[in-house]
Formats: structure tokens, sequence, C-alpha cells
């Protein structure tokens, strides 16, 4: 089955890393990857996801976490959500391992989207 436009990763804000990670390890039993001392990979929460405390990055809110989904044509689908109206709010751009952009839905909820880098 194919990953495309399926929900991919789940990425929550954190304020504080290391109360977060000790409260997910503790109620739900997850663990983690540490990249750096801002970010964390959940591992064994059933879908790939992470905490961020990376300063300027999304802050906890009670407006949602932003849901990530992946792509196998990055490009296609940008297009697609540009056809259907949406507001692009961070275009294309590069991060380790892939590319990404951000929209807004006609809620205004924002949601991302990825792709692989095959270089």
């Amino acid at each position: 089955m194919s990953d495309h436009h399926h929900f991919n990763y789940i990425e929550l804000p954190t304020t504080d890393m290391m109360a977060m990670k000790a409260f997910y390890k503790s109620v739900f039993g997850w663990d983690y990857i540490d990249y750096g001392p801002s970010y964390s990979a959940i591992t064994g929460a059933g879908m790939d996801g992470g905490f961020d405390a990376e300063a300027g990055a999304r802050k906890p809110s009670d407006q949602g976490a932003l849901i990530v989904l992946y792509s196998d044509n990055l490009e296609a689908t940008e297009h697609a959500v540009i056809a259907a109206n949406a507001e692009i709010t961070m275009p294309i751009f590069r991060f380790p391992g892939g590319r990404r952009f951000h929209f807004k839905d006609p809620s205004g909820n924002e949601l991302a989207v990825w792709t692989k880098v095959t270089e």
C-alpha cells in the first residue's frame, strides 16, 4: 500500500522537552531518538512523530497539532492544494532528508505535506 496522501507524522510543540518525554513515556510507553536538545523523534507510538522545542517554532496551543501528510509527488500535491483554493502558508522547503510545504485548510487548520529527498 502506498503512503501517498496518508497521515504520516505528528509533531507536537513543547516548552519543556524533559517533562514532555517523561509524561508520554510514563503514560503511553513511547521511546525517543534525540536530534539535539530541541527535537526528539517519537518511537513506538503507532505513527511517526516528534516533540519540537525549537525557539521560534510552533507554540503549544489548544488550536491543534501540526499534522504532516506524505506525498509521492510534492509538487503535484501542492498544485492540488492551490487548485482547491487553500492558502500556502510556507512554500516548499528542504530539511534534512526531505522537502515539505505548509497550508491552511478551509477551516484555517494548518497542515503540512512532505516527501523524501531521493538524491
